[in-house]
């Protein structure tokens, strides 16, 4: 057997022997067989070709066809001419080879394991995990970096031995080893061709064309709205391609602070959307819980999938079918705030160091100088401002509050390797083509922040609520496109989205260009101390994560007391994060054995 794949029926399954056949039970997953030259292919997801032959091969006979037409004319290098989303296999039965690979934004995903000579692989983890050849316990090492990270950041995934695929990554097997290569990296080549006004319009235009490709001809469309930039966006643009008000679907909060349907609504009135809206109460979130514990075949501790949840169950009742969402504006075009924040601290590196040499002890030895406002608004800084990025990122990460012998049992602590989340963030931040530091930190969030994290919320919840869901500002042109603009055009003097946003005034509304990004937040911390059955599954899942030897019990009791005193949303994150892990360590490890 060259290859063999995972068990749920729920997965991409395909089984690949020396006879050559292939078998899949994906509904979604196009197939293939090229008996003259021995190779086999399955796809899964939406891929699209700009080469005319191959697009028309896809139209005609189907994504897998064109991807075995591509094989034979190119090799390895038909990975290049696909765009879209898409997981990919391929075997080549002559060659005795099998090749997985994902789309270039990780909208899509493979999990394997190497078994000897057998390759086991799947859209799932846990489905390599309960393979019969590969029986994989739960991993320690992918728990510390749930922790750390609030999911778990490839290539590792929760169980030992097996890895995922990266965005843009390819693995072939020969039945000894097994190599992984990027096929694709977003170039910087061209620094913003044209004019301002000029640029502007081409992004209008991507942006347009690319809500056009993911609106379904025949399946009802609609479109999550947030009331921030993204979101709206995408929303005014469906109702402009589709020649008809978009559906739009909103979550609100019955919490100050929370509650953003305001901005939601301004953005419905200004484009004449059809709105739908929905109220998250306590209620619904000790429903969500275990929900999301079952659904993600690894520990997933982002709050905003509950609400997620929900706006898309909305979706499906009043009848859509495809969803659009906004996710991937911060990420290529410069949104998320510690941009403009990390550089800010970037501009010390610019001083000689003959002068930082100089400056330093006068500052961090200053008389009383802990006592003194500038003094220790500067030693701040300069101790920040020491610490290289990536590492710099993850300063304020809640497993550097406390020294990690008090949060973790010791046993634990000396199974993993407590670099490892860093040496992820590193090599995904130092492996950008580009070497300025607001574009390898938004290489660096493509990784972690998207593809690890909100593109698996996403997806996975709008799976578990029976919709399908596209991505409008990953298409591959618009990505391509964002590489095309200086850095200055993406973040400058504080200000984020830079041409982003000049080109959207006048389609948006003013208070939305203006509007602070805050998405689906969840007041959960809040609801934790006035919610009895909230409280309740909260205490219960902690006090049986404490019997794991993972978490310490005293540590527990501390956030307990901590978020029951003062700082509830904050401690409510970290409480989340662990309550979501032992759920889903019930179903996927007994109690001792994680």
């Amino acid at each position: 057997m060259l290859a063999a794949e995972g068990l749920s029926p729920a997965d991409m399954q395909v089984q690949a022997t020396d006879a050559g056949m292939l078998a899949t039970s994906h509904p979604a997953c196009s197939t293939a067989t090229d008996l003259s030259a021995g190779c086999l292919a399955a796809v899964l997801g939406r891929p699209r070709w700009p080469d005319a032959a191959l697009a028309a091969r896809a139209q005609a006979e189907g994504a897998a066809a064109a991807v075995l037409a591509a094989w034979r004319e190119r090799g390895e290098a038909a990975l290049e001419a696909m765009q879209g989303n898409f997981a990919l296999v391929l075997i080549d039965t002559r060659q005795r080879r099998v090749m997985l690979a994902v789309d270039r934004t990780g909208t899509e995903r493979l999990c394997f394991a190497q078994v000897g000579a057998t390759l086991v692989f799947s859209t799932s983890a846990r489905a390599v995990a309960r393979h019969p050849l590969v029986s994989a316990p739960v991993n320690q090492q992918a728990l510390y970096e749930y922790l750390y990270c609030h999911m778990v950041p490839s290539p590792d995934t929760a169980f030992a031995g097996i890895a995922k695929l990266l965005p843009a990554e390819s693995a072939t097997f020969n039945g000894q080893g097994l190599s992984r290569r990027f096929y694709w990296q977003l170039a910087y080549d061209t620094r913003g061709d044209g004019d301002d006004a000029a640029l502007r319009q081409r992004f209008l235009d991507l942006t347009e064309q690319a809500v056009a490709r993911q609106t379904d001809d025949i399946r009802p469309t609609g479109a999550f709205l947030s009331g921030g930039t993204d979101s709206s966006t995408v929303s005014g643009m469906l109702g402009k391609v589709s020649g008809q008000p978009a559906a739009t679907f909103s979550i609100g909060f019955d919490a100050q602070g929370f509650d953003e349907l305001e901005y939601a609504r301004i953005t419905s009135r200004h484009f004449g959307t059809n709105p739908h809206e929905y109220y998250v109460t306590a209620d619904d979130v000790v429903e969500a819980m275990p929900l999301i514990a079952a659904a993600y075949d690894e520990p997933f501790g982002n709050a905003s999938a509950a609400p997620t949840y929900f706006c898309a169950r909305m979706a499906r009742e009043h009848g859509i079918e495809v969803v659009l969402a906004g996710d991937g504006g911060d990420e290529f075009f410069g949104g998320n705030e510690r941009y403009a924040k990390q550089g800010v601290f970037e501009h010390y590196h610019r001083v000689p160091g003959i002068f930082r040499k100089l400056m330093e002890p006068v500052v961090m030895n200053f008389p009383l100088g802990a006592s003194i406002m500038p003094v220790r608004k500067a030693r701040s800084y300069i101790q920040q401002a020491r610490v290289p990025l990536p590492d710099r990122m993850e300063t304020y990460n809640f497993l550097h509050r406390s020294p990690l012998a008090d949060i973790f049992e010791p046993e634990f602590l000396a199974a993993v390797d407590t670099e490892r989340p860093l040496e992820l963030a590193r090599e995904a931040y130092f492996r950008c083509a580009s070497s300025e530091p607001i574009e390898r930190m938004m290489h660096l969030d493509h990784k972690i922040t998207l593809a690890d994290n909100d593109l698996r919320k996403v997806t996975r919840m709008c799976e578990a609520a029976g919709v399908a869901v596209r991505f409008p500002f990953l298409d591959d042109d618009l990505v391509a496109f964002s590489g095309l603009l200086k850095p200055e055009q993406k973040v400058h003097k504080g200000r984020l989205r830079v041409l982003f946003k000049d080109a959207l005034r006048g389609f948006l509304p003013d208070e939305t260009i203006t509007k602070s990004k805050h998405g689906f937040g969840l007041p959960f911390g809040l609801w934790l101390n006035e919610h009895a059955p909230l409280k309740a599954l909260a205490e219960d899942a902690l006090a049986s994560l404490g019997r794991r030897g993972i978490v310490k019990p005293e540590y527990l009791a501390y956030l307990r007391r901590e978020h029951a005193t003062a700082h509830a949303s904050y401690y409510g994150v970290m409480i989340w994060v662990l309550v979501e892990l032992e759920l889903w360590l019930r179903a996927n490890a007994p109690a001792g054995a994680a």
